[in-house]
């Protein structure tokens, strides 16, 4: 008899909540991304782009943009030439530099997505409105315990 995954035993109560973050996950993503497609006609992948430049509003170099985003330069490169063709995002040259590009949000921009932002955190708190703040701070601090064992390793 060949020995095989059992359902019981070390690491399943692990294997079990993954899966239940997964789910959880694709779940909340799947909500949000049709919610931003039929409020405001835009897709998380700009959503994403927009927030991490609202955070930086000296703005971005596109290289830290998709390095912030963990995705690549081509995938950022395309959202943000449309972002640019509808005036929410500026992109200008580094002192010149043809290979670096600086990115931030225009005034009209930085509006458009203080708009989505806001629905965003009020669907995210219907989302989430049966977990406690007291239960979200504690699952925070143990998703933040939990990534620094991992985060940085290569």
């Amino acid at each position: 008899m060949v020995a095989g995954p059992t359902s019981a035993g070390p690491g399943k109560d692990r294997l079990r909540l993954w899966i239940r973050l997964l789910r959880a996950s694709r779940t909340i993503e799947a909500e949000l991304r049709e919610r931003l497609k039929k409020e405001f006609d835009t897709t998380l992948p700009r959503f994403d782009v927009m927030a991490a430049l609202y955070r930086s509003p000296e703005g971005m170099l596109m290289s830290d943009l998709s390095r912030f985003l963990l995705v690549s330069n081509g995938n950022v490169t395309g959202i943000v030439d449309r972002l640019v063709s509808e005036g929410l995002v500026t992109r200008a040259r580094r002192n010149g530099d043809r290979r670096t590009s600086m990115v931030r949000l225009t005034e009209e921009g930085s509006q458009s997505f203080a708009a989505i932002a806001a629905a965003h955190e009020g669907w995210i708190g219907e989302l989430l409105g049966t977990v406690s703040e007291d239960e979200a701070r504690r699952l925070t601090g143990m998703l933040k315990s939990f990534r620094s064992n991992w985060e940085g390793r290569e």
